[in-house]
């Protein structure tokens, strides 16, 4: 196959391509040929825009700044240039294109002209500034969410306050007025005043999750060392046994990384087997970029189809004669994980235990 065959095939292969506009400039920027490709991305026939320079392509307001000649000039000095931006069609529509410039040299070194291959990627740019306007609106409905629940519980103490108060005095001036019965229904009532108490104190906390504390080094052998030493008198009593080894220190938020670990761990020492004390043990390995923490147990487990639904807010698996809480606690340790950019799982086998796996990647 001759020089001339092979040039011919080569200017061919150019010209049928179809998904990249592919042009031929000379050393001012003026286009000197034009492939299908660029008829189907631009819009113009050849016979519409050779001759031309390639600055009909961009916006009003980059010809004004200069844009197209400050490509020509990079890709003079540097080499090639390289670009993303809104283009125009012939008709006037737009199309994010991705340019790339590139100069070329004849056989004494001298820029004789640049080849310049768009790529419309308008697609994908529409489907970004999609995603990100959705997540820019979860954002505002979860600050909006957050705000209300911490009005609301806010506003909700005070009410209690007062039935808590009037009881209490009930109680006190009227108490020995009461029958049987009336003394069961007092008791009745402090108890659902004390649970609703508990109850909004969990959702100011949860309310409360990033929203002061900025990030920072954490100690881990530190954090573990300060947690169990809290939880002192519980770990005595269950005779349980936290085991752990030598900890990182990590990029976190040290108040919110603290409560992840205490919830796992205090759940640990709540739902242990009759019997059986706790063993709860915590290790670590290198995740992506930051960490993956596993707290495993050797307590009552929990069933295979419940292992979503903990994570949920106010979702309880046990009546609270069994187990006290609100349901709150594992919520709050995923809304945690994902202020750390990772995510929380579990994996069980019930009356044998479970593993809570959490990542961070700050």
């Amino acid at each position: 196959m001759n020089d001339e065959v092979k040039q011919f095939r080569l200017s061919k292969m150019i010209e049928e391509i179809e998904d990249y506009a592919i042009l031929l400039l000379d050393e001012n920027g003026n286009i000197e040929n034009w492939n299908k490709g660029a008829e189907k991305i631009k819009g113009y026939k050849a016979h519409e825009i050779v001759g031309q320079n390639f600055r009909v392509f961009y916006m009003d307001e980059d010809r004004k700044n200069r844009k197209p000649e400050s490509l020509i000039e990079t890709a003079k000095t540097e080499g090639k240039a390289i670009s993303e931006g809104w283009r125009v069609r012939k008709d006037g529509s737009r199309f994010w294109g991705s340019i790339v410039i590139t100069a070329i040299h004849d056989t004494q070194g001298d820029i004789v002209g640049f080849t310049k291959v768009t790529r419309d990627l308008t697609d994908k740019m529409l489907a970004a500034e999609a995603i990100q306007q959705h997540v820019n609106e979860l954002q505002l409905k979860n600050k909006e969410l957050e705000q209300f629940v911490y009005i609301a519980s806010h506003d909700l103490q005070e009410p209690l306050l007062t039935v808590s108060n009037f009881v209490e005095l009930l109680k006190e001036e009227y108490g020995s007025l009461f029958d049987e019965d009336g003394q069961l229904y007092m008791g009745y009532i402090t108890e659902a005043t004390g649970r609703m108490r508990n109850l909004i104190k969990d959702l100011l906390d949860y309310s409360h999750i990033g929203r002061e504390n900025g990030i920072e080094q954490v100690d881990v052998n530190q954090l573990l060392t300060d947690i169990v030493n809290d939880l002192d008198q519980r770990i005595a009593v269950t005779g349980a046994q936290i085991i752990y080894g030598e900890m990182p220190i990590v990029t976190a938020y040290a108040t919110e990384l603290r409560q992840l670990f205490q919830n796992l761990i205090t759940n640990a020492l709540k739902f242990y087997r009759t019997g059986v004390p706790p063993v709860v043990e915590i290790s670590i390995e290198p995740y992506k970029k930051g960490w993956r923490f596993h707290v495993s147990d050797n307590g009552i487990g929990i069933k295979p189809e419940h292992e979503e639904k903990i994570f949920l807010i106010f979702q309880r698996l046990h009546n609270r004669e069994e187990f006290s809480g609100n349901g709150i606690g594992l919520a709050n340790c995923k809304k945690i994980a994902v202020m750390h950019n990772g995510d929380i799982s579990v994996t069980s086998v019930p009356g044998k235990g479970s593993v809570f796996s959490f990542t961070i990647e700050l």
